[in-house]
């Protein structure tokens, strides 16, 4: 079993932190609210007043947070967990941020004697429970290996997409399909609705047909009735759209379909829903098409 150390306990990275503790591993970790780390640490977390602290006590840190200022703010400075990796220690980012600050990060961490993997997750709290979740890894293949069982422990499908930073991409191509799939949802559903097909048939028809996916069969069922706590919600989605789009016009890639979800995840904010899941855009059309959501 690993000494292991996370930063970042929050919807995903608490319950990774579980499933890591289940599998019999020790985990030290921090989150910048230790409130909400209580329930972790009841279970047997070991808690660390810092970053650097869990750095230190680890062999094998994980951090999972919002986007890269968020990231930056926890591995930098002389708190950061930068300051308390060495030789031989391994440093595991699970967040989705900017892939060309992914990259400069690795090479800190090389600098220090450590090595680094990027590897953000595909999937939600519902994936993550029944153990289905997807893990996409990017840095050097020798390191991966040596923490692939860890991972595994995590998630039962991991794939190695390349060097440093290409996890991270890969995590942004799958999330633009997500915000697009949800759009193209919703239009459906109200097509069908305002066709005089009640609004339960019809996302009850589309979720047995052929463009259901995974994600859909689990997602749609929000435009029937919202989560109380939003799995992802509209400012976190937003931010992996705007990398996306950023990601695009650095590789002079068009992404008209991500720039047009992006908008609607605008007008969600503009009604005053940012906190909600980002199937809330179903309600954004709804009101553009004159029903209720």
């Amino acid at each position: 079993m690993a000494n292991l150390g996370f930063v970042g306990l929050g919807t995903m990275g608490g319950r990774i932190v579980k499933r890591l503790m289940d599998a019999g591993h020790t985990v030290t970790g921090y989150n910048r609210t230790r409130e909400k780390a209580r329930w972790l640490i009841e279970a047997g977390m070991r808690w660390a007043d810092s970053p650097r602290a869990v750095a230190e006590a680890a062999d094998i840190v994980f951090s999972m947070v919002t986007d890269t200022k968020a990231l930056q703010a926890v591995v930098l400075g002389p708190d950061g967990i930068l300051a308390g990796l060495g030789p031989g220690k391994i440093y595991i980012d699970m967040s989705t941020i900017s892939p060309a600050f992914s990259r400069e990060l690795a090479a800190r961490v090389a600098a220090c004697g450590a090595a680094m993997l990027d590897a953000p997750v595909s999937g939600s709290v519902h994936t993550l429970e029944a153990g289905q979740l997807s893990i996409m890894v990017g840095g050097e293949r020798e390191v991966f290996e040596r923490v692939l069982p860890i991972l595994q422990d995590i998630g039962p499908t991991v794939i190695y997409v390349g060097p440093n930073g290409l996890a991270v991409a890969m995590k942004i191509a799958v999330n633009l399909g997500l915000a697009v799939q949800m759009l193209a949802f919703s239009e459906a559903v109200l097509l069908a609705e305002k066709s005089g097909i009640p609004r339960e048939i019809a996302v009850r028809a589309l979720l047995n047909s052929v463009v259901a996916s995974p994600m859909l069969k689990y997602r749609g069922p929000f435009v029937l009735q919202m989560p109380e706590e939003a799995w992802f919600d509209v400012n976190m989605m937003q931010k992996d759209l705007l990398l996306a789009l950023e990601l695009g016009r650095s590789l002079d890639i068009p992404l008209p379909t991500t720039a047009v979800a992006n908008e609607f995840l605008t007008a969600a904010r503009g009604m005053g829903l940012a906190h909600q899941d980002f199937a809330v855009v179903f309600h954004v059309l709804a009101r553009m098409s004159g029903l209720e959501a």
